[in-house]
């Protein structure tokens, strides 16, 4: 009986229809590292392999730069530290630096992959805040497509200069985009902390002229008040009603700052009854009068 022959697998760095790569030559990475802005974290290599047919790379002794991987379509495999990785759409890892690794497309569904290679003073602290103790955790993030238009806007830029200001614009924008990946939850806290506590002190942003008792945030999380208070302190180092009261006195100051209404107008806004209740907290919380403060910041 003839035997079919299998053929090994091709394996290729680079030439996908179109991809981008742009690398950042030695004279120019030497110029970076005497600019006091770019130097701190700063891009030495940036691309995009859509549809990466066969793609693998291999670097037995690492990179001395951190890799910033993001999968967009398709599969992909990352071998580091005894561990098989695998990205998928939208998800994202960083490899870190000086450490052996391998990784390579999906053999029927290959991966379309956005990648960068960056270094620089704070690169390290970046890469803790994305591993946070977890060197082998892929991590997955929604779809947004402002990253994606982040992305081109700093390719682009890249084609168009690599001058001092220029590269200063570049590294920072890319600083922007790697932490849009790591920071995500942060930066948008509203959508993304969905615990009962982060749900509660939404509620009580869009509540401010409502006056409410602990019972009352308990019950709207569906928590017991023992249960809920407790956490509540936990999260925030203060109590319910006076994280909300605090939340109150900075609504105010906005309209002392931004509007021509007058202590009663901003008593009746925000729930207080007492003007004089108002007045003692504001300055208990500021330091100064609400009419103080007023006079301070108009003038």
């Amino acid at each position: 009986m003839e035997q079919k022959i299998i053929e090994p697998r091709k394996k290729i760095k680079e030439g996908f229809i179109g991809q981008k790569r742009i690398v950042i030559p030695p004279n120019i990475r030497k110029k970076i590292l005497n600019n006091k802005v770019a130097k701190t974290f700063y891009l030495t290599a940036i691309g995009h392999y859509p549809r990466a047919t066969n793609h693998h790379i291999e670097r037995k002794s690492g990179s001395r730069d951190y890799i910033f991987l993001y999968c967009t379509e398709g599969f992909g495999y990352i071998n580091i530290l005894g561990k098989k990785l695998l990205l998928s759409p939208n998800s994202y890892y960083i490899i870190p630096r000086n450490i052996s690794h391998q990784y390579q497309s999906h053999e029927s569904n290959p991966w379309s992959i956005f990648w960068a290679h960056f270094s620089g003073e704070i690169a390290e602290n970046i890469f803790d805040r994305f591993a946070d103790g977890n060197l082998t955790q892929v991590q997955e993030i929604p779809f947004v497509e402002t990253r994606i238009k982040q992305f081109n806007l700093i390719y682009t830029l890249l084609e168009r200069s690599v001058d001092d200001k220029d590269m200063e614009i570049i590294n920072i924008k890319l600083l922007n985009f790697i932490s849009s990946f790591i920071y995500y939850k942060d930066l948008d806290p509203d959508v993304y902390n969905i615990d009962s506590i982060s749900k509660s002190i939404v509620y009580m942003k869009k509540n401010l002229r409502k006056k409410f008792s602990v019972e009352d945030l308990a019950h709207e999380q569906n928590l017991s008040a023992s249960h809920y208070l407790r956490s509540f302190r936990q999260k925030t180092g203060s109590s319910p009603i006076n994280y909300f009261n605090q939340l109150k006195i900075q609504e105010s100051c906005q309209y002392l700052y931004f509007s021509d209404m007058n202590i009663k107008e901003i008593c009746a806004e925000l729930g207080f009854s007492d003007q004089y209740y108002f007045s003692r907290l504001f300055k208990q919380i500021t330091g100064s009068s609400p009419s103080q403060y007023k006079k301070l910041h108009k003038r």
